[in-house]
This record gives structure tokens, sequence and C-alpha cells, in this order.
């Protein structure tokens, strides 16, 4: 038996209700990302939010004896993080943000408690990027800078709440805005956005519905947050708010929450979420807004770059498995956005031919993205600007079928598709973790008065990145690096190229 195994993909709802309708709909996570094809009257939306940004990196000659300075001073330009204080003249302000409330009192009864906590950070605290110093541009998983894998320090700005702030809490308005596809964690993240923005004071918060499509789509109006409503909300899958790929024109955007008297905006999403941020914060500064935007990356892919990872993957991941484990494991075959061939000697059905001789069985797992090149390229693109894929796995069940029907052997084949399985489920305690830490990182870096940056890990520390660096490009799987050769020793397959 041959069974094919497609991992991730787009959530729908085939019948559409608004979110404030009833609260079960945003507990199990309605997607808006296709609501147009629930209208039965359809409406002119502007155009979507689809935007890009590229870094530039200084042309270094490794002749000249200063190569790494000018590199260091780059680094340090592009990694420097954007601030509301480019744009305004502003005073910082005790924070409000500390526990020392919580504690015993030093000393006498009747005296006033210390402020012995010692959980701020510096705005001078950085974190290293790179740790290895590889010896040569031939080691293993080597990232070299210059051809003599030369080391290079790369720094990087400490997350975590600071000893001044730039916003009175009991002014602030804050929103909170969930875009893209479902992703375990979302309403972890949410929570607690909303649980530290009550901590430091802040009495205004509000929920977008429906990603980036709730600034302007009427019916849709923001949801009031407080401690009391998202409590448990974790302990739900889907998102809170409702999610939706795409959305208006930036200007727009700003518009409204000009129109709002929003503060902080806090952004979660993806990639193209991402970009989607930072175009909003380029706006709201070519503006003179005194708005921070914070982006907090997810994904179940875990293809944004410079982090070592994003929440959702490890529910993810953990999901699909059961759906793998559900058709018994005996081989597993992973591809995951590596170039592989169908037919030929050295091919996948070969190599299934083989395993069911030798065992009587085998299970294919294909990731959503895999074997494009295969299939037909519609040139389609979703909401968001994203390509749309091809089914791999359904063209992966009729091939294998086609194959054993040829050679004369019965292959029973049962297709799985688990995209709902890891996107609608609840965070697992890993990844509830991360959320957690990722969500108090952006309510600490918006009152730092920071904008246009992301609450992320990099190198097991919490961080923040500017979003310029992470929207570049996605991080790809390196069909030639150290992770997919484990995979393969672990899976017992071949290269399949």
């Amino acid at each position: 038996m041959a069974v094919a195994v497609k991992t991730s993909g787009g959530f729908c709802n085939a019948q559409q209700q608004w979110l404030h309708s009833t609260r079960d709909l945003f507990l199990y996570g309605y997607s808006h990302s296709n609501a147009k094809e629930c209208k039965s009257k359809k409406t002119k939306r502007p155009a979507s939010l689809r935007v890009k940004a590229t870094s530039t990196k200084v042309e270094l000659d490794f002749n000249d004896p200063s190569w790494k300075q000018k590199f260091q001073e780059d680094w340090d330009n592009r990694f420097n993080l954007p601030r509301i204080t480019d744009i305004y003249d502003l005073k910082p302000r005790p924070t409000t943000f500390s526990l020392t409330k919580q504690r015993t009192p030093t000393g006498d009864e009747d005296s006033t408690p210390k402020d012995m906590w010692n959980g701020y950070v510096s705005n001078d605290d950085r974190a290293l990027m790179k740790v290895i110093k590889y010896s040569s541009p031939t080691s293993a998983g080597a990232e070299c800078i210059d051809p003599d894998c030369s080391w290079v320090e790369q720094w990087v700005h400490r997350a975590g709440p600071r000893k001044d702030i730039y916003y009175e809490p009991n002014e602030v308005k804050a929103a909170i805005v969930t875009c893209g596809g479902l992703c375990p964690g979302l309403n972890d993240v949410i929570r607690q956005v909303v649980f530290t923005l009550e901590t430091y004071g802040v009495k205004n918060i509000v929920g977008i519905p429906f990603g980036f499509r709730g600034f302007y789509e009427k019916g849709l109006k923001e949801m009031p947050l407080s401690r009391n409503l998202v409590e448990n909300i974790n302990l739900a899958g889907g998102s809170f708010l409702g999610v939706s790929r795409g959305g208006p024109k930036t200007s727009e955007i700003v518009d409204s929450i000009q129109a709002r008297r929003i503060d902080m905006l806090f952004v979660l999403g993806g990639n193209g979420t991402h970009a989607g941020a930072n175009a909003i914060h380029d706006e709201c500064r070519k503006r003179k807004l005194k708005v921070s935007v914070v982006a907090v990356p997810k994904t179940i892919d875990n293809d944004i770059p410079l982090m070592d990872k994003t929440f959702g993957f490890d529910t993810a991941v953990e999901e699909a498995q059961r759906a793998i484990n559900s058709a018994y494991i005996e081989k597993l075959i992973l591809y995951e956005k590596v170039p592989f061939a169908l037919d030929g000697e050295y091919g996948v059905l070969q190599h299934l031919e083989q395993l069911i001789k030798n065992t009587g069985f085998c299970v294919v797992c294909v990731a959503e993205a895999a074997g494009q090149e295969l299939l037909q390229n519609s040139g389609a693109t979703d909401a968001s600007g994203n390509a749309i894929l091809s089914d791999i796995g359904v063209h992966m069940q009729q091939k294998i079928k086609t194959h054993f029907k040829g050679i004369g052997v019965h292959a029973d084949i049962k297709y799985i598709d688990p995209t709902y399985m890891v996107r609608a489920c609840r965070a697992n305690a890993s990844d509830a973790i991360l959320c957690t830490v990722l969500g108090q990182n952006a309510v600490h870096g918006a009152f730092a008065g920071f904008s246009g940056i992301t609450s992320c890990i990099c190198n097991t520390h919490y961080v923040y990145l500017p979003v310029t660096q992470v929207i570049t490009a996605p991080k790809r799987v390196n069909h030639k690096g150290r992770m997919w050769h484990r995979c393969l020793t672990s899976t017992g397959q071949p290269d399949f190229r």
C-alpha cells in the first residue's frame, strides 16, 4: 500500500458568517480569505495589499584591509531599529511595567517597596546572530562572508522591557490584527499582547477582524479586548479575530489607523504580512504619525529568514505526524521544496516499487510546495500576491496509481490531506511558550518606541529585527546542506535528483 500525505494548505469555510455574530465562530478561527466565493452579491474591492521590500547590502572589496569595518558599518545600519523618535522629538518617561508591586516590601513594614527588580533590558544590549566560526567554505553548513571564511561579528538588538518608554499608557489605543492563513498559536499571541498591554496600564485595546480587510470592509467592526475576554482563547485553535489574505491599499489602511486614533498596531503574520506591516510603517512615518507598528512572525512553513523558528511550526509538524502515523509508518519519504525526479532509474516511483516489493507498503509525505516544476503553472496568485500552488498530492496519487498498474502490481492508494489538522489546532507546549514571549516582547518593543520591527528568536535569544531584513526572500531548504542530509540519513531514501 502506498499512501500520499500532503502537508500545509489553506482554510476555507463554505458558509460566510460575520465575526461579531457569534463567539463560537472566531474561537474556531473562521477564515475570510475566500469570502468572495461565499457571497451571493459581489462587492467591488480595492486593490489587494501587495508589497515587497529589498535589502541593500554594501559591495565589499576583500582586498581592501578595511572591508570588515565597512561590513560592520553596513550591518549596523541595516539592523538599526526604526523608532518614533526618528520623526518626533520625544522625552522618555519611566516605564509603568514593573513587577515590584507584586513583591514583598523590604525594610520596615511602613516603608515603600524598593525597586529591586532587575528585569529590564538596555537599549545597548545585543545578541550574536551567528556563533560558528567556519575554517573554510567547504565546512558543513558554512556561511561565509569572504573567501577565507573570516569571523565577523553580527549583532542584533535584544528584546525585552526597557526602563524608559515613549507612550502614556492611559492615552494609548492599541490594535491587534491577524493576517494570512490560520496557524497554531495565534490565540496565544493575542492573549499575551492583551495581558502585557494591561500590565503597562493600557485600557483601550481592540482587535481588527479578518486581517487587513477589517480596516475598510463594511460590517466588520473592531472588537474591544480585555484580559477577561481573552483569558481562555488559547485553549482553542484558529484565530479569535479571524484571518484573511490581502487587503486594501496601504494608504487606506493608514487612513483607517488615523481615523481610529490607533497608537500601536500589532500585526501577526508571515512573509507577506510582514511586508504589509513594513509598508504601513513607512506610510505612518511619511505622514509623521506617532504610531508603532510591530510584527510577530507566524508560519507553519518556518520560512522567514534569520529566525530560529516561527510559532506554529512545531505544532504543525506534530499534527502532520499524527496523519502520517494513521497511515502506519514503515518507510517515510519527505520532500520539502527540494527538486526531485518522479520517473527514471533514480526516480521516486522506482524507489516506491522497491519498497513495495521489500516491505509490502510505504508512506509518502509531500510538502505543499514540492514538485511544482512537474505540474502545470497557472500563474494565478491569491489575494496576498502569493502564487497559487498546483496540488502535488493529487498528482502524486495519480502517478503512483498509473505506475503500479502499468507494472501489474496491485496497490491500494490512500490520500490524506491534513491541511485543517495542522492549521486549525491549538498550539502545543513548545509553541505556546514561544508565543508567550514573542507577544510580550512585541508590546515591550512598542512602548520602547520601536516601529517597523518584528519580535522573534535568533540563536536561542529573543530579539528585535527590522522588518526590512526578514522580507527580502523566503528561507529555503538547502538540498546540499546538513539538515537535508540528516533527513536522508533518517529516512534511508535516495536523493532523487
